[in-house]
C-alpha cells in the first residue's frame, strides 16, 4: 500500500480544482505518475492492489483499473499476473531528487543570452515598491484617488461600448483619450499637440525603449543629464547607446557642454521642467540653445516631463516640446504619477513623421493598451475629474513636503542637508554626517525604510552622497514617524564609514 503521505497526495491532487475537468481514472493516473516523477515511488516498489486502492480512494476497481492501465501503458509501471503492479525500471530517468540538483546547477550558471539580454538583464531592470513605505520616490497619493466616480465612469463605458471594448484596440490609442491628451498638454503644459500625433502606452518607460531603438543604432551616443533617471540609463544602456553625461546645476542640464562638444550625438535626454533627481528647472536660454543644436545637428530631444503637475513654487515653465518650431522634440507623458500606478498609461507626443514608424513598433511590444481602462480616463478627463484630481493632490503634497522639511531639520540636522524642491513627488538630501550612503541606506532598510541613494544616478561618479525622500504617499503622521526611525537607524550605526 501507499505510505499515508503518498495516499493523501493522490487524494489531494483528485480533489484540486484546477483538475475538475479530467476523468477521474485520468486524475488518478496523473496523481501516481507525479509521485514516480518525484521520486516518492522509487523503481521495483508495488503499488496498491487496485481494489485495496479503490477502497482507499472511495472509487470503482474500474477506476483504478484504467489508471493504472494507461501508466503501464505509457511505461511508468509494470503489471506482472499474480504479483500485482509494480513501478517500472526507468534507467534513463533521473529520480526528483537528482532532477532538484539538476536545476539547481542550471539556474547557478550564466545563461546564454544575446548581447542586447546581458545588458538588459545586467542593468537590473527598473523594480517598484509594490507595497509603500517610506520614503520610496516617485509615488503618489492613491489613498485620496475617487475611486467610486472611477468606478463609476468605467461602468458607464462598459454599457456604452459593450463587447466592443473587450476586442483588440487601437495601437495608437483611443480617439477620445488621445484627444483630451492633446487638449491638456496644450492647455497646461503648452505644448503644440494634436490628436494624430499623440500614441498612447503602457508607460514612460516603455516610451523611453521605443525613442531608444527606433531613433538610435547600437553605438549611437546620446546625451543624459548628469545625475540622471535611471530607468531611462537602463533603457539606452539595453539599446546598446553610449550615454555621454552633462553636469546638470541649478539651471539644469549646462547646454554648453553640448553645443561645444565635437561628438555627434544624435539625441539628448531631459527632464527639464523638474529635473530628476535635482529638482531643478531647465533655464528658458538653455531650451532654446538645445532645440537650435537639435535642428542644426538633425537630433532628437526626448523630453520626459514626469511630475510636472505637482509644482509648489512659481508658475510651472512651458515644455520643450511647445518651443520647438522644428519638430525635433519628442514629449513622453505619463499617468502614473498624477492618478495612480495600477493604471499603466502613458504616452508620447510624436513629431508627424514619427507616429507611424513608432505605432508599427509598439505593436511588436504589447499590442496596444487596454480599451476600457483608456475610455474611463479620456470620460475623467473630459469631466474636469482629473484636474479636480490634481489641484487637490497638489495642496496635499505641498503640506506634507512642509511637513517633511520642518520634520528633517529637527531631527536629522546632524546628519543630512535637505534640498527642498520646488515641485515633484520626492526631496534630495545630501549626507555631511561620516555615514556613508551605502551605511546609511542599508541602516534605513534595517528598519523598514526606503532610501534611494544619489550617487548611482551620477554616470560621471562625481555626485555628492545622499538620498531622496519620497513624501507624497505618506501622510504627516507617518512621515514623522520614519524620520523619528530614520534617525534612530543613523544614530545606531556604530562604526561610521568615510
Amino acid at each position: 500500500m501507499f505510505r499515508h503521505s503518498q495516499l493523501e497526495s493522490v487524494k489531494a491532487w483528485i480533489a484540486h480544482p484546477a483538475h475538475a475537468t479530467m476523468p477521474l481514472h485520468a486524475r488518478i493516473q496523473r496523481s501516481i505518475r507525479q509521485l514516480i516523477v518525484n521520486g516518492a515511488l522509487a523503481s521495483g516498489k508495488p503499488l496498491p492492489a487496485s481494489r485495496a486502492l479503490a477502497k482507499s480512494l472511495d472509487v470503482s476497481r474500474d477506476t483504478i483499473e484504467a489508471a493504472y492501465s494507461q501508466l503501464h501503458a505509457e511505461g511508468f509501471i509494470e503489471r506482472r499476473v499474480g504479483s500485482g503492479s509494480f513501478v517500472a525500471e526507468m534507467t534513463d530517468f533521473s529520480a526528483g531528487r537528482r532532477l532538484s540538483q539538476r536545476d539547481a546547477l542550471a539556474r547557478n550558471q550564466a545563461p546564454n543570452l544575446s548581447k542586447r539580454g546581458n545588458a538588459m538583464f545586467r542593468s537590473g531592470g527598473v523594480r517598484e515598491q509594490l507595497v509603500p513605505r517610506p520614503f520610496a520616490p516617485g509615488l503618489p497619493e492613491t489613498r485620496s484617488f475617487p475611486i467610486q466616480l472611477w468606478e463609476r465612469l468605467e461602468r458607464q463605458v462598459l454599457k456604452e461600448t459593450g463587447t466592443q471594448a473587450l476586442l483588440h484596440g487601437n495601437p495608437q490609442g483611443t480617439e477620445p483619450l488621445r484627444r483630451a491628451i492633446a487638449d491638456y498638454v496644450n492647455l497646461e503644459r503648452g505644448a503644440r499637440a494634436t490628436a494624430d500625433r499623440v500614441l498612447v502606452l503602457t508607460s514612460s518607460q516603455q516610451a523611453l525603449t521605443l525613442c531608444a531603438n527606433m531613433l538610435l543604432d547600437a553605438g549611437d551616443s546620446i546625451f543624459i543629464e548628469d545625475p540622471v533617471y535611471y530607468g531611462a540609463r537602463r533603457a539606452f544602456d539595453a539599446a546598446g547607446l553610449i550615454p555621454v553625461p552633462v553636469p546638470v546645476d541649478r539651471q539644469g542640464i549646462i547646454a554648453e557642454h553640448i553645443l561645444e562638444d565635437p561628438l555627434k550625438a544624435k539625441a539628448v535626454f531631459l527632464t527639464p521642467s523638474h529635473q530628476f533627481p535635482t529638482g531643478a528647472t531647465l533655464a528658458l536660454d538653455r531650451r532654446l540653445a538645445l532645440i537650435e543644436w537639435a535642428s542644426r545637428q538633425q537630433a532628437w530631444i526626448i523630453e520626459d516631463d514626469y511630475d510636472s503637475e505637482f509644482r509648489y513654487t512659481g508658475k510651472p515653465t512651458a515644455c520643450v516640446q511647445g518651443l520647438d518650431p522644428h519638430d525635433r522634440t519628442i514629449y513622453i507623458g505619463t499617468f502614473t504619477k498624477s492618478l495612480f500606478p495600477g493604471l499603466r498609461i502613458g504616452y508620447i507626443v510624436l513629431p508627424p513623421q514619427l507616429v507611424k514608424p513608432m505605432t508599427v513598433a509598439r505593436t511588436l511590444l504589447d499590442g496596444h493598451t487596454a480599451s476600457v481602462a483608456q475610455l474611463t480616463l479620456a470620460r475623467f478627463m473630459e469631466g474636469g475629474h482629473f484636474g479636480a484630481h490634481i489641484r487637490a493632490m497638489r495642496n496635499i503634497y505641498a503640506e506634507r513636503l512642509e511637513v517633511l522639511t520642518k520634520l528633517v531639520g529637527i531631527h536629522l540636522s546632524e546628519f543630512i542637508e535637505p534640498r527642498v524642491p520646488i515641485g515633484g513627488l520626492q526631496m534630495p538630501c545630501l549626507l555631511t554626517c561620516e555615514i556613508s550612503e551605502r551605511a546609511a541606506i542599508d541602516a534605513a532598510r534595517r528598519v523598514g525604510i526606503e532610501l534611494l541613494g544619489l550617487s548611482p544616478l551620477h554616470a560621471s561618479g562625481s555626485g555628492r552622497a545622499g538620498f531622496l525622500m519620497g513624501f507624497a504617499a505618506y501622510t504627516p503622521a507617518e512621515l514623522e514617524a520614519a524620520v523619528k526611525k530614520l534617525k534612530t537607524a543613523f544614530q545606531n550605526i556604530k562604526v561610521p564609514v568615510v
